[in-house]
């Protein structure tokens, strides 16, 4: 039978349905029964659940007078293994997909059946349907992923945006297709993203003005100053401080939790990744070379005669700046825009994010996480790998390759 009459609407098919206990074997097992009845395979789909096997069969109808041979053989074999069966005729192959083809990420510490009935209710009542569910991970939190057809991704992921968060847990919807395992590029914000701590406090902490380094920052937040002007105000600070406080500060640097699995996992998989921050490249250029990345942009504290002169020297990365440096290393690293992500928490992460692929808001401030295409609100940089469709036994695996 040839691939167009076994995807035909009006060929007689067989549903073939195997559960019980799993054990090794039974996948096997069912298709060399079913191979005596030279029946062709239409679509198969296997679910494993605390070691509970629901196996699905869709194969083509056997040769006339034998269907009932063909039942009472499966039966007798599912017998044999202590398994259940149940075969159901019909006509064709599974109805075909409505338009529209997103995947959404559902992350959840824990992940309760009320977030996951809100969920999924949203999902149908956009006009979508659940074709797949697949749990990438359960820990550190219960990430599980749904296959949507039947609309389109943007509608999607505006209308379970308010659930997300309403329920406290952190949706993430994007495009199906072969892209999202294409080469990528990730890029991060610094401070506060991939390191826990802001870089001109830690400075300001070694030159005594700390207090008045957060007065400027107020001042920023207020609306009061633009950041080049509240970025040339602190720096100003930091006049005349030994430029042997850069090693000390580096020191100082604290990485997010999840930050190396993060990398490590990504560069393994083929992605290239890359920093830009309004920080100081004397950390940046730092972190590039321990964490291996690709590429690495900031502002830079001008030094002369061993001391910082309270200046910055070259273009300053803003917030406009971080979303050209986005495209600039899109550009060099051969990638379309489509496929970048931008990991950030503040506002002058928001053109970035926006001009990304895919914007992820890290433990952002709310304005932030409104704008962002999809939130992570778990203290774990490394739970943003769900987002992309890792699961937690890739990383696990990145991890062994590490210590070989």
């Amino acid at each position: 039978m040839s691939a167009s009459q076994t995807s035909s609407s009006d060929v007689p098919t067989l549903l073939v349905k195997i559960f019980g206990k799993d054990r090794p074997g039974i996948t096997a097992g069912l298709f060399d029964t079913l191979a005596a009845y030279s029946v062709d395979v239409v679509d198969i789909e296997q679910v494993v659940t605390r070691g509970r096997m629901v196996l699905c069969a869709l194969v083509t109808e056997p040769p006339p007078g034998l269907e009932g041979d063909l039942r009472a053989t499966v039966h007798s074999w599912a017998e044999s293994m202590k398994m259940q069966a149940e075969i159901i005729s019909g006509l064709g192959d599974n109805r075909p997909r409505g338009l529209g083809r997103s995947l959404v990420t559902v992350l959840g510490h824990p992940l309760t059946s009320e977030a996951t009935a809100a969920v999924t209710a949203r999902i149908t009542r956009t006009g979508g349907n659940i074709d797949r569910i697949f749990r990438l991970a359960k820990y550190p939190v219960t990430a599980v992923e749904f296959a949507v057809s039947g609309v389109e991704t943007e509608p999607l992921r505006t209308a379970l945006a308010p659930d997300a968060a309403k329920l406290g847990i952190d949706v993430a919807v994007v495009a199906a297709g072969l892209y999202r395992r294409a080469q990528r590029l990730v890029v991060m914000d610094v401070d506060s993203t991939l390191i826990q701590d802001e870089v001109i406090e830690l400075f300001a902490a070694h030159a005594g003005c700390e207090d008045k380094v957060a007065e400027v920052t107020a001042a920023a937040m207020r609306g009061e100053l633009d950041f080049e002007q509240s970025l040339h105000a602190r720096v100003a600070l930091l006049e005349g401080l030994d430029a042997s406080v850069v090693d000390k500060v580096r020191s100082e640097v604290r990485l997010t939790p999840g930050a190396r699995t993060l990398i490590r996992t990504l560069k393994r998989l083929g992605f290239q990744v890359g920093v830009v921050s309004g920080g100081f490249t004397q950390v940046t250029d730092d972190l590039k070379e321990r964490l291996g990345l690709d590429f690495a942009h900031a502002n830079t504290l001008e030094i002369v005669d061993g001391r910082l002169t309270g200046r910055v020297t070259g273009e300053i990365v803003d917030r406009a700046g971080k979303a050209r440096l986005l495209r600039r290393f899109a550009a060099e690293a051969g990638v379309p825009l489509s496929q970048t992500v931008a990991i950030g928490d503040g506002a002058n992460d928001l053109d970035m994010l926006n001009a990304a692929g895919l914007g992820v808001a890290f433990n952002a401030k709310p304005v932030v996480r409104e704008a962002a295409h999809t939130a992570v609100n778990f203290p774990f940089l490394d739970t943003v790998l769900y987002l992309l469709g890792v699961t937690r036994e890739e990383v696990e695996a990145a991890d062994t390759l590490d210590t070989v």
